[in-house]
């Protein structure tokens, strides 16, 4: 029998399924014996891995007395389980790949036209978010919020590459202090042992990320996924074509960039 892969939209429709299941107060063996399942089927929902029909479903769900708004938002997730790539909107934008980031264990992240969010410190993602088109919809003190929840993933436990366009450190971004505070912290970060960053430099010319900024995560237990963020939206990609050509276009920044020394250098010479 094939492996199950764990997709990005697959483990949020399994972590919705467990906080259903927990509000039970069941443990999953009762659950199981109850629908006449075996135990693993249900482990395997959990984690995103699939191996239910929607009738199954709709069973579980039933079971739990889950209202019918919830039950129509978890049918629908069910149903882009079976698409690989996963397409999300501006108000769970943030919380899903912050997720994601948190099941991560090498995150490699290229950003060509800002300091990554990783990085930012929080005056200068407050002046950069300033700058963007605002729907009056969006809480953008919540985004910050949210955005800031980023920093707490780092740790020794996960390893990060930087790649970052020289462009992006020269954008003003908040006026000098700002930027000032931004270079220092950068700096600051590029100490950690777990963590590299390297300056593509603007002489090079064209390169290999002239496409856009992308986030590609690396887990132990999952298939790697590379996040793409648009103006109103995200896109998770996982299908292995997509991931081939990702995996290249890193391999190419490694090679075009300069080392983490001289990318610390460089920084420095822009600072003073």
């Amino acid at each position: 029998m094939p492996r199950r892969k764990s997709s990005v939209v697959g483990r949020e429709f399994g972590d919705a399924v467990r906080r259903i299941i927990e509000q039970t107060g069941l443990t999953h063996r009762k659950i199981a014996e109850e629908l006449g399942w075996d135990e693993a089927k249900l482990s395997d929902m959990v984690r995103g891995k699939g191996g239910v029909t929607e009738a199954e479903v709709m069973q579980l769900l039933g079971y739990c007395r889950v209202k019918p708004d919830v039950t129509r938002h978890l049918l629908a997730l069910y149903r882009e389980t079976r698409v690989r790539g996963y397409l999300k909107f501006p108000d769970d934008r943030v919380p899903a790949l912050l997720e994601q980031e948190r099941l991560a264990n090498e995150i490699t992240v290229w950003s060509s036209l800002l300091v990554p969010g990783h990085l930012q410190t929080t005056d200068y993602m407050r002046a950069a978010i300033g700058g963007v088109v605002r729907p009056e919809a969006v809480d953008y003190e919540e985004v910050i919020a949210a955005k800031l929840e980023r920093h707490k993933l780092f740790h020794w436990s996960r390893t990060f590459v930087f790649y970052i366009h020289e462009y992006a450190l020269r954008l003003p971004v908040g006026g000098p202090d700002v930027m000032k505070d931004q270079y220092i912290h950068l700096l600051g970060m590029a100490q950690r042992s777990y963590i590299t960053v390297r300056i593509v430099p603007a002489a090079i010319g064209a390169h290999a990320g002239v496409s856009g900024s992308f986030i590609r995560l690396g887990y132990e237990k999952f298939e790697p996924v590379v996040f793409l963020e648009g103006e109103n939206s995200g896109l998770f990609l996982e299908d292995p074509a997509s991931l081939a050509v990702y995996a290249s276009v890193v391999k190419r920044l490694d090679d075009q960039a300069l080392n983490p020394e001289e990318s610390r250098q460089l920084i420095t010479g822009i600072l003073t």
